[in-house]
């Protein structure tokens, strides 16, 4: 439907360009579900698709995007390596595990899903797999401040983006600016959309704001984090609802609204502390 629009890219710190927007598939199903929604999405324009081992999708991920007929160097793939294979040490073997399920011989991004213990030895593993190139980038994943200055401390290769929850309720703006400012590492946002059970779409503010562009408050949320450089990864399984997310390209938030949304801040984080996770 929106195959003909054009997303803005972003030039990792790296040289690599990835697609501002993206779908997510955290909690999305292995089997059809998953498969018919990363199809529905290439086939929508997207180009970039963020899963993780732990999402337990990754078969499907690579199912949806062999049946959508892009070439795989045309997709943007974001894969995960998760807490038990960095508290093992078995961060090449999760790998390989990852390329196969996929069904691919590389990945686009690897990230750290968390700093959990051993984070600092799986990175020197991500290291080799990057100088290999068996992966184009390498990132992480919820690192605070102080987890990404002892990162830079023991690594001369920097991450080339921080996922992190962030969304008009949690907007997490001071460790944007640092990883955009200080760093120089690019920011994506999980939950953008605020994450089950906190309504953020059903606010009134944004009902408003939509109404002035004639757009959803789900799309007004996206443009938000456009207009903030941050990528970003809206999850959605129904086919309307993945092509409106991507429909976001042909206008601009004002100011004014820029500020309004950022105003709903409660700075109450949705998901898990980074610095105090029992997973």
């Amino acid at each position: 439907m929106q195959a003909d629009m054009q997303q803005p890219m972003v030039k990792l710190n790296n040289g690599v360009s990835i697609p501002q927007l993206g779908l997510g598939v955290f909690q999305t199903p292995d089997g059809s579900e998953t498969v018919d929604a990363v199809r529905w999405a290439l086939q929508a324009g997207y180009r970039h698709i963020d899963t993780a081992r732990a999402y337990k999708n990754e078969a499907s991920v690579g199912q949806g995007i062999r049946e959508s007929g892009l070439k795989r160097r045309d997709v943007f793939v974001t894969t995960k390596l998760w807490n038990d294979a960095i508290r093992a040490g078995r961060t090449r073997q999760a790998f390989e595990e990852s390329l196969d399920l996929l069904g691919t011989d590389y990945i686009d991004l690897y990230l750290i899903h968390w700093p959990a213990q051993g984070w600092q030895k799986a990175w020197e593993a991500m290291e080799e797999l990057y100088n290999e190139r068996r992966v184009r980038a390498i990132g992480v994943c919820n690192f605070e401040q102080h987890h990404l200055e002892e990162l830079h401390s023991i690594s001369s290769l920097k991450p080339v983006v921080n996922q992190i929850e962030s969304s008009p309720i949690f907007t997490n703006q001071e460790l944007v600016d640092y990883c955009h400012g200080n760093l120089r590492v690019d920011v994506e946002a999980w939950s953008p959309l605020g994450g089950s059970g906190t309504h953020l779409l059903s606010n009134s503010k944004l009902a408003e704001i939509g109404e002035k562009y004639s757009k959803s408050a789900a799309q007004v949320v996206i443009r938000w984090h456009l207009q903030r450089g941050v990528i970003v990864i809206p999850k959605s399984t129904h086919q309307e609802r993945i092509e409106q997310n991507f429909d976001v390209f042909d206008f601009e938030l004002s100011d004014e609204d820029m500020a309004a949304i950022a105003a709903l801040n409660t700075g109450k984080r949705v998901g898990a502390d980074p610095n105090n996770f029992n997973f």
